[in-house]
């Protein structure tokens, strides 16, 4: 942790930020209304995400901290940190001085109305994050754990940032950011001049360069503690909710939270303007900080918010607004007299009465089947260079496991054993870290023997416990995809594609890497280095050609040199290689022989691994059966491909 001292922070001024006028507005907003829930930042490198963020702490209304004043804190949490370091933890020098249990609280407590700052959040592990988000949303912090029971608050405002080409959050955790802002740096000269000209004499002369800007950020600072005093007596109106509600709907989002986010948020900004009532121009602007990344659900979908979808479903939600208005300034108005020559509700219909019209459905023209196919006769695409086929036969992956367990990074696909995981038990060994509880309770036993009647517990080297943690691991996922003309039928192409996106969805819920290989023509394609941004790889294997012989030999190898080349980067992280192929190797002299050699070296290198057959009709070969015993790995037909079975056969393949 590190944690600045009871000072203002000297660092470079709020409102000598230049851009970032949506980063700062959010930030701004957070403050005034910490229950928001908080902000993430994404964005490329060297945006100033970590700039704006620290300098935001010292805009903060003054701390009351047991009868003295204080300036707020920054506390930031690293990605390594444990859960007993965030959350807090038996205070283990009075239970050796004193003989009592007692509680030391964590990060989120010294974070208590300042701020908690966590860079590269998506590399964190997922139940930190959920600690995280539960305490920012609550306000409090809840332990039962070791015996202890306690209670404390903890309202701050929460900053996370990432960098996408690192990885993506799951969207169960995306949602439960209050906020979420995309930076990127500015493409106008002037204002990459002005970014520039500023960092520059900040370097040059901190102090004058902060002095420079004191008085901008005394008045943001007392706006905001106004804005904070007045968010109470803001008035969010029947109206204005009803719109807020219908922008949710009509966005598909899951869930209440980005109601309440948005109601927050539309609030805080009313409050910030100095207004006394929400406004439909509050919502907007809640809106498109509330909801891009709630409506982003996996990394097919493309991430922000469309303006002409959100202006469109401003005016529906206008729409609606007035027509509840209308309607309720019809309310105890008596009912007009029934008139007995009212037409039947089957006579004379018109076309507003949602009848024919001309030109409508009753009047149709002739169907219009548009231009041919392209890889019809006539066609003008070679067989041997034509585009995917789009995918389809997507389905759910709920397991796809490497065998045994491993030591790798967080993630949420393979059982490990790792420090930052959840204390299972207790050993003798030195594990994970000190169990702290069995290590007292054993010192406990032996006390009257060791003559301690009072003071301090006396400990011993064999009363020492070590912690089995016991978590989930990430995994490099490595697909070979045949892309050759013996794969190229389009309908078995699109259920290929469908099960790599199928798959490529899975990866990216559960924290991979991955990395694509296609095989075509004379070579393997590497179309894809190993990544953890799988929506990357989404749009490779949409762009992949297909067509030409099928070098299997290649692929396995190339597969091999990938696996063998990330093991000396990140000798934790296990691999497992997914081959989609109908198994019949055509490229080069001897295609098949040198496949099934290429094949018995990958699994010498000891890699997992599963063969998808691709293989259709009558007559079978069974050639991606026999790649699969060469492979020592599992084996599934395509037709049959689904959760259970891949999870089934790849656990077998150990």
């Amino acid at each position: 942790m590190r944690s600045e001292e009871d000072r203002p922070v000297a660092g470079f001024p709020f409102s000598a930020v230049v851009g970032q006028d949506q980063l700062r507005l959010a930030l701004i907003l957070c403050a005034v209304h910490p229950g928001i829930g908080g902000v993430l930042v994404r964005g490329e490198k060297g945006t100033a995400k970590s700039t704006v963020v620290r300098a935001l702490t010292a805009l903060l209304p003054a701390v009351d901290d047991a009868g003295t004043t204080r300036p707020a804190r920054l506390v930031e949490l690293p990605v390594g940190a444990t859960e007993d370091r965030v959350i807090g933890s038996i205070d283990l020098e009075k239970v050796l001085r004193d003989g009592e249990r007692a509680f030391q609280p964590g990060l989120l407590a010294a974070a208590h109305q300042g701020v908690l700052y966590v860079d590269e959040v998506n590399l964190l592990h997922d139940h930190l994050v959920d600690v995280l988000l539960d305490a920012a949303a609550m306000g409090r912090v809840h332990i039962e754990r070791d015996g202890i029971s306690h209670s404390h608050p903890a309202k701050f405002v929460l900053v996370g940032t990432m960098n996408p080409e690192e990885g993506e959050l799951r969207p169960q955790l995306l949602d439960r950011f209050g906020l979420a802002v995309d930076v990127a740096a500015s493409r106008d000269v002037d204002v990459r001049m002005e970014v520039v000209r500023r960092r520059l004499d900040y370097e040059r002369d901190p102090e004058a360069f902060v002095a420079r800007y004191e008085s901008a950020d005394e008045e943001l600072a007392a706006e905001i503690l106004t804005a904070r005093e007045k968010l109470d007596s803001v008035e969010l109106s029947n109206r204005e909710l009803r719109r807020i509600a219908s922008l949710c709907a009509s966005f598909d989002v899951d869930g209440m939270r980005a109601d309440l986010v948005l109601a927050r948020t539309a609030t805080a900004h009313a409050a910030w303007r100095g207004d006394s009532e929400v406004t439909a121009e509050d919502v907007r602007v809640a809106a498109e900080l509330t909801l891009p990344h709630r409506r982003r659900r996996d990394p097919f979908d493309e991430p922000g918010l469309d303006q002409q979808q959100l202006d469109d479903a401003l005016e529906q939600a206008d729409q609606d607004a007035q027509s509840q208005v209308e309607d309720d300034a019809r309310d105890g108005e008596p009912e007009p007299p029934e008139n007995p020559e009212d037409r039947g509700p089957d006579e004379d219909r018109g076309p507003e009465d949602g009848g024919p019209e001309d030109g409508g459905p009753d009047d149709e023209g002739p169907d219009d089947d548009g231009p041919e196919d392209p890889d019809g006769p006539g066609g003008g695409v070679r067989a041997t260079d034509r585009p995917s086929a789009p995918p389809a036969g997507e389905f759910k992956a709920k397991l796809l496991e490497v065998p045994g367990v491993g030591e790798g990074a967080p993630g949420r696909r393979s059982r490990s054993m790792s420090p930052r995981g959840r204390v299972v038990r207790s050993t003798r060994e030195r594990g994970h870290g000190l169990h702290l509880t069995s290590t007292v309770f054993a010192a406990a036993e032996s006390q009257v023997a060791r003559g301690r009647t009072a003071g301090r517990l006396r400990l011993a080297p064999a009363d020492l416990r070590g912690a089995i943690r016991e978590g989930r691991e990430g995994n490099l996922i490595v697909f070979v995809v045949d892309a050759s003309g013996s794969m190229a039928a389009r309908d078995r192409l699109s259920a290929v594609t469908g099960a790599v996106v199928s798959l490529l969805r899975d990866a990216y819920q559960r924290r991979d890497k991955v990395a694509v290989i296609t095989v075509r023509g004379r070579e393997a394609e590497l179309v894809l280095p190993p990544t953890s941004s799988v929506d990357i790889a989404v749009r490779r294997l949409q762009s992949m050609r297909t067509g030409g012989k099928s070098p299997l030999a290649e692929g396995f190898l190339r597969a091999r040199e990938v696996v063998l080349r990330e093991r000396l980067r990140d000798p934790q992280r296990r691999a497992l290689v997914v081959t989609l192929t109908d198994g019949r190797a055509t490229g080069g002299k001897d295609a098949l022989h040198r496949a099934r050699v290429a094949a018995h070296l990958l699994a010498d290198a000891s890699v997992a691994s599963i063969v998808v057959d691709c293989e259709t009709g009558l007559v079978r070969l069974g050639l991606a059966a026999e790649l699969a015993r060469e492979l020592r790995g599992g084996y599934v037909r395509l037709a049959e491909l689904s959760a259970q079975q891949v999870a089934g056969v790849v656990r077998a393949a150990a």
